[in-house]
């Protein structure tokens, strides 16, 4: 699907230039939405690491998902004081089974 926006009749644009837009605005958020996906599924598996009580596990998947928080804050995806917090919350909780 190139676009919801470009492609619908109701609304679509005239100026050549906003169509462009649309288009780049759609295609960002088809690859954000991606980014976010993974970043919940990382968060995810340092949270289940935690609640096995395996420490090393935990260790390991936070390290990663403190990783691609820090991959999507550089692409302006989150927010970087919401990554520090995520990040913070995570390394705690993997911190606490140790």
């Amino acid at each position: 699907m190139i676009g919801r926006l470009v492609d619908s009749p109701a609304r679509m644009a005239n100026i050549k230039s906003q169509i462009k837009r649309n288009a780049q605005n759609e295609r960002s958020r088809e690859r954000n939405r991606s980014v976010r996906t993974s970043l919940k599924t990382s968060t995810k598996k340092a949270r289940a690491a935690v609640a096995a009580g395996d420490a090393e596990a935990a260790q390991e998947r936070a390290r990663e998902a403190a990783r691609a928080l820090d991959k999507a804050t550089s692409k302006g995806i989150v927010h970087k004081r919401t990554a520090a917090r995520r990040k913070s919350r995570l390394t705690k909780a993997a911190n606490a089974v140790v």
